[in-house]
């Protein structure tokens, strides 16, 4: 096995392109763990510590651009504000020895099922920065990012340089269910996002089936739910029976597996109760803004 380390980023994409094959490593907390087990041997690691630029992130106007090698402490301590759903995500993983070392890109360059960025970056509605020395940039969304188990829409000369991430305009959460506490790879966990600048919600499921995803079903019933009651602009709670439904709708989004860490049929079960609590959560929370907002006015 051969070591790649370029001290820059065109040094980087000049590697990638002169072995497609290498197997980019940062953090290392996913590609390290494969290698120790025997169960990836790759011919080159293409090394990316050195290169500056992926630990860097900017807060613009309207997102923020967070650089691919950003460790999961920065995300808790710099942007908690602007990207509150992925800041909640962040304190799940692991330990604090892995969170600092650990970064959003190497989630999205595993593409595992059960990595703790996924659910939030689909609910926050995400762009992935890839790049390459011939092609150039490119910027995939987050719900074309993930092709299949383990499998992810970058060709094989592309790295991931950033992620580009809207600022929250209205509450997000994300909860996760595990074994124990810490150190735990989720059984199922589940983000949901207010947008209340377009008047709908994003959701994002992981561990609970081949690839992240989204219950698209669920968003559109909550999106009519929400509109014709006028919860919007009126700030009631929601109606038991509008958050079982989409409870419901979300359960059925799912297309689990048995496993070591729990069954399809307890995963599906485990989902719906966290839409209903995050849903819960996030809805009080805009109550509480909206309320704040009439009695300013």
């Amino acid at each position: 096995m051969d070591f790649l380390r370029p001290a820059s980023w065109e040094e980087a994409l000049a590697a990638k392109a002169e072995h497609p094959a290498a197997v980019p490593i940062a953090g290392g907390t996913d590609v390290m763990v494969e290698i120790n087990f025997d169960h990836r041997r790759p011919e080159h690691l293409l090394d990316l510590t050195r290169v500056g630029d992926l630990y860097e992130w900017e807060v613009g106007e309207d997102s923020v651009r967070l650089g691919a090698s950003v460790p999961y402490t920065r995300i808790m301590e710099n942007l908690r504000a602007e990207l509150p759903g992925l800041a909640l995500a962040s304190h799940t993983v692991a330990s604090p020895q892995i969170r600092n070392r650990g970064g959003v890109g190497g989630n999205l360059g595993t593409a595992s099922p059960a990595g703790d960025a996924h659910p939030a970056l689909l609910a926050a509605g995400a762009e992935v920065e890839a790049e390459s020395a011939a092609r150039g940039t490119r910027l995939i969304p987050i719900d074309a990012f993930y092709t299949g188990v383990k499998r992810n829409a970058l060709q094989s000369d592309e790295l991931i340089r950033a992620v580009h991430v809207k600022k929250a305009d209205g509450p997000q959460q994300f909860s996760k269910v595990g074994t124990r506490n810490a150190m735990v790879i989720a059984v199922c966990a589940f983000g949901l996002a207010l947008h209340p600048d377009t008047r709908t919600v994003r959701t994002g499921i992981g561990s609970a089936a081949p690839t992240p995803v989204r219950a698209k079903t669920a968003e559109e019933f909550l999106n009519a739910a929400l509109e014709e009651g006028g919860f919007w602009d009126n700030g009631k709670i929601i109606t038991p029976s509008v958050a079982k439904q989409f409870a419901d709708l979300c359960s059925a989004a799912c297309n689990p597996i048995d496993d070591v860490r729990g069954t399809a049929s307890y995963r599906r079960h485990a989902v719906g109760v966290l839409a209903r609590r995050t849903l819960t959560w996030t809805w009080e929370s805009y109550r509480g803004t909206h309320r704040a907002t009439e009695g300013a006015a």
